[in-house]
């Protein structure tokens, strides 16, 4: 461990619930949410039910930008001024959507919340890096990792146990009181881990040049964009989710168990993916989960155009479950893929990386999810053609 902590540190265990807390608001931000759609769009009068969708969406768009300003800035000021910030402006934009009027005002404060949540996103893993190396940042990065696995299977069953005592407003007061105890419990217990000479400026230009960089190195470009390419397929999936499970399939109060269910697959795929790199490489695990998705998402395109778009339930469960377990592989190798010619400027680079793949995925996941037409169709097909999408781009980014 490094020697930067003193008296007022928090102890490992709370040190490691801390930071998961703060690393879980985002998908407790996104996939609690889930359960109220249909209520929210009913309450605020939205007409289309797609449109409802954007509630999610507009949660990706902040955290594309954000996470752009916030890594860097916490280079500038320190991780605890950046994480403030972050943190007041999540409950800022909690707070709007609790209060909205209508559904464009709802929207604005689920951007702020996005924007806001990036922070401690963001920061949360140079804030680990600060306090350890080796093997102990990778100890406390298991534990952080486990409960973020955990999170998106028990949040709708939290957004829905609300909605059966209460109004949908109230899991934003749940996100506000939330994010108090977190903001909190940081100012009094974490004392600032980045050192005043270990600073540096804050930069536009700075960001401007390595975005630059990162597009002229062909590895590193070419799996930013497979990760937005890949994310943005799971984002369609998020989108219409509540319309597919409870509306489509009619499970109505159900569909946080089978959305727990879908969650867990791609958990297991996480937890397994460390073993299964000392294996086989990230390169090849890469490559072998996006061919499986394609051709299983070409095959199962032939079914549902035989169903009529809705195939039975257990078809589908099992179809998104085998996707879903090869995307948690995905999500653990092609972010550090993407980084692998970046060391030299690692804070920057991952703040540029994680915005322009989040950026590609949100326009791919929302246009996923406007198609959505009572069937699973454009599901389907937005899955192959993603990853036939995503073979050739990671072909090109390996033929150097």
């Amino acid at each position: 461990m490094i020697s930067t902590q003193h008296k007022t540190s928090p102890s490992y265990t709370e040190f490691v619930i801390l930071v998961s807390m703060m690393m879980s608001l985002t998908a407790l931000s996104i996939d609690a949410m889930l359960p109220a759609l249909s209520q929210i769009g009913s309450d605020l009068n939205v007409q289309s039910a797609n449109d409802r969708q954007l509630i999610i969406s507009m949660i990706f768009v902040g955290l594309a930008f954000g996470q752009l300003f916030f890594g860097p800035l916490s280079d500038s000021t320190g991780r605890k001024v950046a994480i403030y910030a972050g943190l007041a402006l999540f409950m800022l934009g909690a707070l709007i959507s609790m209060l909205a009027l209508s559904f464009p005002m709802l929207l604005f404060g689920r951007l702020l919340q996005g924007a806001g949540v990036s922070a401690p996103r963001a920061v949360t893993l140079a804030l680990v890096r600060d306090q350890y190396e080796g093997r102990a940042m990778a100890r406390v990065m298991s534990f952080v990792m486990t409960v973020f696995i955990l999170v998106p299977m028990i949040a709708p069953t939290l957004g829905q146990a609300i909605l059966l005592f209460s109004g949908w407003r109230t899991i934003f007061g749940g996100f506000v009181l939330l994010a108090v105890v977190v903001f909190l419990w940081f100012a009094l217990r974490m004392p600032e881990t980045l050192a005043p000479e270990n600073r540096a400026a804050f930069s536009w230009r700075r960001i401007v040049l390595i975005t630059w960089e990162i597009i002229k190195i062909r590895p590193a470009i070419g799996y930013t964009v497979t990760a937005g390419l890949i994310s943005g397929a799971f984002i369609g999936y998020l989108n219409s989710s509540q319309q597919i499970f409870q509306e489509q399939y009619a499970l109505g109060e159900l569909f946080p168990l089978y959305f727990a269910i879908l969650a867990s697959s791609v958990g297991l795929a996480s937890l397994l993916n460390s073993r299964l790199v000392v294996r086989f490489g990230m390169r090849l695990l890469v490559k072998i989960s996006l061919l499986f998705i394609f051709l299983l998402s070409i095959v199962s395109f032939g079914i549902v155009l035989l169903t009529a778009g809705t195939p039975s339930l257990w078809f589908l469960m099992g179809y998104l479950m085998l996707s879903f377990f090869c995307i948690g592989i995905l999500f653990g190798n092609m972010n550090s893929l993407a980084m692998e010619p970046l060391g030299h400027v690692a804070g920057i680079g991952a703040a540029v990386v994680g915005a322009l793949s989040t950026l590609i995925s949100v326009l791919l996941g929302t246009l996923i999810g406007q198609s959505y037409n009572g069937t699973i169709l454009p599901l389907v097909t937005g899955l192959a053609i993603l990853a036939g999408l995503s073979l050739v781009v990671v072909h090109w980014a390996d033929n150097r």
